[in-house]
């Protein structure tokens, strides 16, 4: 089986042309931005919703958990959908069903409504990372720019979380949050009639799933897996760390303001690390990329531990490039391991392991925080991660014996 990696020879009649793949990433990153504002947006709501509604935190919580289960849980299922009724048609219809969502939230006069809303927003939201991702993929069969195109794709989620959740963060200062939630909510459906227009037909994307066999997506099954691993546990140990660092920087005398500098500082360093790391990973490998990230990833979560208020702060624009900038790394290997006749389905479960990691880490590792303190969790973390090391070797070799 050719990679677009293995084989950069593929004819002009089996690679997508180029306006294709421009609006193909455009698709892909416009839903991805949209789909992790729509998602993080919660945050901003969730407060507001507990003072009129008269919410337990447990309620919050469960609200909250509503909809990220349902995401994680309904990707598989989406990636076998997309298979009977075509990629266009189920990211199209998810981007429409999460707008929906919050425009039924608008109009909630209780917890139960606004429970039924965060679940259809989290069915909706399955459908985005799987079909999005292998778009690009599949788009960018043999053009050698697979990777590039992932990090791209990756980069696009966080100015989505960044901007959507900011904006709607203002307007709420002025307005009230049920005009909010139905301005998200038109967002969502405007973005999907924008990806109607924009995503290629299936069809057209045929040129560039020709000769994948299945004794070759077979032949690459335990790297797979493998890789699977090295997600799950970077996704763990990168939500344990966000979840501790409030209460380190806490204990190093940093008030609210400092606290949200810090964070600040650590996503902006995110952000342009998975841009980074996804051309970093094509030009020097997927193994050597992980080792330097996760390693760099572990000395400075020790170093946080360590270090005085003012060398940490300075030190968190590192920190979040090599945290973040993994996961571009790892999902430009997706595409290579699996084939494009299962691409979806790859893709499927890479971001099920990875999101239900991060979802189930925080209370795995507060759990530790509680027995032995925040340092020493901390530092188990930081240990937790260098397990990534020996799993990307056998990546790698996955890779080099296609």
């Amino acid at each position: 089986m050719s990679t677009p990696y293995a084989n950069t020879s593929t004819s002009t009649t089996e690679t997508p042309p180029q306006t294709m793949r421009r609006r193909s990433l455009i698709a892909a990153c416009s839903a991805h931005a949209v789909h992790d504002g729509l998602t993080d947006v919660i945050y901003v709501l969730l407060p507001l919703w507990q003072s009129q509604f008269a919410l337990s935190y447990a309620m919050v919580g469960l609200l909250r958990g509503a909809y990220s289960g349902v995401m994680a849980s309904m990707q598989l299922l989406a990636s076998r959908f997309a298979r009977r009724w075509g990629r266009k048609p189920l990211l199209v219809g998810g981007t429409a069903l999460a707008g929906l969502a919050y425009l039924v939230a608008s109009q909630a006069s209780g917890m139960g409504w606004l429970l039924v809303a965060l679940v259809l927003g989290g069915l909706g939201a399955s459908t985005q990372h799987p079909l999005a991702s292998s778009l690009v993929a599949d788009s960018h069969e043999g053009s050698g720019k697979v990777k590039e195109a992932l990090s791209h794709y990756n980069f696009a989620g966080d100015i989505g979380k960044t901007l959507i959740p900011g904006l709607i963060g203002l307007l709420l200062a002025i307005a009230s949050w049920q005009t909010g939630a139905a301005l998200i909510g038109t967002l969502g459906v405007t973005a999907a009639l924008l990806l109607w227009w924009l995503i290629p037909r299936d069809s057209q994307l045929a040129a560039a799933r020709k000769n994948k066999g299945a004794a070759a997506d077979g032949a690459a099954r335990g790297g797979m897996w493998a890789l699977l691993a090295t997600g799950t546990i970077d996704s763990a140990v990168r939500m344990g760390f966000l979840t501790f660092l409030p209460f380190l920087l806490n204990s190093k005398g940093a008030g609210s303001a400092g606290i949200g500098l810090a964070l600040s500082l650590l996503f902006v360093g995110g952000a342009f690390g998975k841009l980074l790391c996804g051309y970093l990973g094509a030009r020097i490998g997927m193994m050597k990329t992980v080792w330097l990230t996760e390693a760099t990833t572990s000395l400075c979560i020790l170093l946080a531990v360590w270090l005085p208020l003012s060398w940490l702060m300075a030190m968190l624009p590192l920190l979040g490039l090599a945290l973040n900038g993994t996961s571009s790394v790892l999902y430009g290997a997706v595409p290579e391991l699996a084939g494009a006749a299962r691409r979806d389905h790859a893709f499927a479960l890479f971001y099920t392991g990875t999101i239900g990691a991060g979802a189930v880490s925080p209370v795995l590792f507060g759990r530790l925080g509680d027995l032995s303190g925040i340092p020493v969790a901390l530092q188990m973390l930081a240990a937790f991660l260098l397990l990534t090391l020996p799993l990307s070797w056998q990546v790698q070799r996955q890779l080099d014996g296609r």
